[in-house]
């Protein structure tokens, strides 16, 4: 009992003398889909203040999909990864900042020879802030684009972790042809490797 009272009250002058512990920081979450999610996971692995990415699924409507029922097309989902990050590390303008850059945002439902709707540009928003923002920062990008944007912005409604051979895909498998031949050059391209 005094040892849940000392943590409690320990917790509570951390939070109201503005002491930053791992577990005292507010993190914050976006879905973003640009194209194959491994290309995604690897660009924000790498970005300061992202705690966590995780590849995955969602817009679409089948509950608990399979990689093979997504890449089917028949779904509805998108290859997603999600965020966790430290707002006051990183701000959501600068991983949409970002998020323009690592993608072609003017093809429609595809990226390079990624083809299908599983592969289209979105941002999947959790709260209004974060549609604001996203759609101010996509507002800013045009400009950088002689086509216009096809990225959807929509809130997230449920989002599917990818099965585990799909976590950490670039970091586990560095040396596969995707990797070699589209990630590597991705993450040079963005000065990230």
């Amino acid at each position: 009992m005094k040892r849940t009272i000392m943590i409690g009250l320990l917790l509570a002058y951390c939070q109201m003398y503005g002491q930053k512990g791992n577990s005292m920081n507010k993190v914050d979450q976006i879905t973003l889909g640009g194209g194959c999610f491994w290309c995604v996971e690897a660009v924000y692995e790498r970005i300061p203040g992202v705690q966590s990415v995780e590849s995955g699924y969602a817009g679409g409507s089948t509950a608990n999909p399979t990689y093979e029922q997504v890449c089917d097309g028949t779904t509805g989902h998108a290859e997603v990864a999600q965020l966790t990050y430290d707002p006051s590390k990183v701000t959501l303008e600068e991983i949409l900042e970002l998020f323009w850059r690592a993608h072609d945002p003017t093809t429609l439902n595809r990226q390079g020879a990624d083809a299908g709707t599983q592969y289209r540009s979105v941002i999947f928003y959790q709260n209004e802030k974060q549609k604001e923002i996203a759609e101010e920062s996509k507002n800013t990008a045009q400009k950088e684009f002689s086509v216009p944007i096809v990225t959807e912005i929509k809130p997230l409604d449920k989002f599917y972790k990818a099965e585990n051979y799909h976590q950490d895909y670039y970091k586990n498998n560095p040396n596969a042809p995707y990797c070699s031949f589209v990630i590597r050059p991705k993450l040079k391209k963005l000065k990230l490797e």
